[in-house]
């Protein structure tokens, strides 16, 4: 898709009075998300940035920069919190980055539900809700720099997925709000099973401008560490948490290994002791500690949101998820990470052999979460980067053990996580974006083929 030849100054003309920008700093900056995780998509894509960044503040806007973007075939890559691992946020063959984070309005907030922009940090939806005794489901461990509709776009799973599911579960996420990418845009609403449609599309298939988000009654989460000798008893103590009359938001269980890697937390995560990091709710912390002691452990910490700020410790949901490989980073850029998921139920055999074959090269990390009402064990293994070839060698032998790996070192949907092209998203995508101009070479392998030629790597 060459872009040399695009016509900025008619696309400039008809966007008149739309805030944008093309300072090269700003520019690259927004061009980046956390791919660098990453070392293989870090050097695919560091120098991959768009023309400009347009920032549209109303749905109305959009519409205009929309429409201008199909007259003129000029390419288009959402954007919010630029908090997503896979290069999501990052244009592949320039273009503009439409930047929604100036779309911060919430519309409505109901018993169950919330109606928002999709530029809204979720930390501040989150606080909203709260004032009305209400919160959210589920969300990212980058609560404080995602946004909404980036985590809908990008995400998957997150803190509160334990307790409700992932968002492609039903009645979490209540309807989408698209614009598509015609000369003349439309709006489609998308509710029940065709959130599906736009949901985890990467920004591929319409730009989502509102939202609508089930709630629950708020519950006042306490930050809880419990430390074990061996990690399959805190495997097994995280098992025991997966219950319908247990309270708990958050189950993250970490390697001993990741102690280095929490500075603030050495008084209640020494080196040596495995650990959990768990959301209790009041009425779950008695049973919580009196289960860590019945699997061998104690508990270390129990904190309230109030406590823990007072006390300058990181609550438990950046102790997990992806977080725990953004604090290895911060120590060590030689680290990254793979996305494991078992045959259920869960045997620790797979993880006995990786850690007899990899030694101190992988560090086990496992998360609990809930898929179409069933408990899921996955994990998020730190890895110590050597070669592409050794990553994926250390791939192959997870799946030779029966595992499934989501490949978290490329930038296509389809490669990534869905292992296949979907065919309900690509044809809503025909719908949507029927030039082909948003978020190019996202959905699969061959398209990124297609759009960049050669090999589908991206174009320095």
């Amino acid at each position: 898709m060459p872009t040399e030849t695009l016509n900025w100054a008619g696309f400039l003309s008809d966007i008149e009075g739309i805030a944008f920008t093309d300072a090269p700093q700003t520019v690259k900056l927004k061009s980046r998300d956390y791919f660098w995780y990453s070392p293989i998509l870090n050097q695919k894509l560091r120098k991959c940035w768009a023309h400009m960044v347009v920032s549209p503040k109303t749905e109305a806007e959009v519409i205009t920069v929309a429409a201008a973007c199909a007259k003129w075939r000029i390419p288009v890559t959402p954007r919010g919190g630029g908090t997503g691992n896979y290069g999501q946020a990052v244009p592949l063959v320039g273009g503009i980055i439409l930047d929604m984070t100036q779309m911060t309005r919430i519309l409505e907030i109901g018993t169950g539900f919330i109606r928002c922009e999709t530029g809204i940090l979720i930390a501040d939806l989150d606080d909203a809700v709260h004032v009305s005794g209400q919160e959210l489901l589920m969300w990212p461990s980058t609560r404080s720099q995602a946004t909404i509709g980036g985590f809908i776009s990008g995400g998957s799973a997150g803190i509160g997925s334990v307790r409700h599911g992932v968002l492609r579960d039903d009645g979490n996420v209540r309807s989408l709000r698209i614009v598509t990418l015609e000369e003349t845009p439309r709006i489609i609403t998308l509710e029940g099973p065709d959130i599906q449609k736009a949901h985890h599309a990467y920004g591929t298939n319409g730009i989502i401008t509102e939202l609508e988000l089930a709630l629950q009654p708020a519950v006042d989460w306490h930050h809880g560490i419990a430390l074990f000798d061996e990690y399959t008893q805190a495997v097994q103590f995280g098992e025991a948490l997966c219950r319908e009359d247990y309270d708990i938001y958050l189950i993250s269980v970490v390697d001993k290994g990741f102690a280095q890697f929490y500075d603030k937390l050495t008084d209640v995560f020494p080196e040596g002791k495995h650990a959990v990091f768990s959301m209790v709710g009041p009425d779950t912390i008695e049973a919580f500690t009196a289960d860590a002691a019945t699997h061998g452990g104690h508990v270390s910490l129990m904190m309230n949101d109030t406590e823990i700020e007072q006390a300058k410790l990181p609550p438990a949901y950046e102790c997990s998820y992806n977080h725990t490989t953004l604090q290895a980073l911060k120590k060590d850029r030689s680290w990254t990470y793979l996305q494991v998921a078992y045959p259920q139920p869960y045997d620790p055999a797979a993880d006995t052999t990786m850690l007899a074959e990899y030694g101190d090269d992988l560090l086990r990390h496992h998360e609990f979460a809930r898929e179409r009402g069933e408990y899921q064990l996955f994990a998020i293994p730190l890895l110590k980067f050597t070669t592409a070839e050794k990553l994926y060698e250390i791939t192959a032998r997870y799946e030779e053990l029966g595992c499934t790996v989501f490949d978290a070192h490329v930038y296509t949907i389809a490669e990534g996580g869905m292992k296949q092209v979907d065919p309900v998203q690509m044809a809503f995508k025909a719908e949507a974006d029927p030039y082909g101009l948003m978020n190019p070479g996202k959905t699969s392998e061959a398209e990124a083929v297609a759009v960049l030629g050669g090999s589908g790597d991206a174009l320095p």
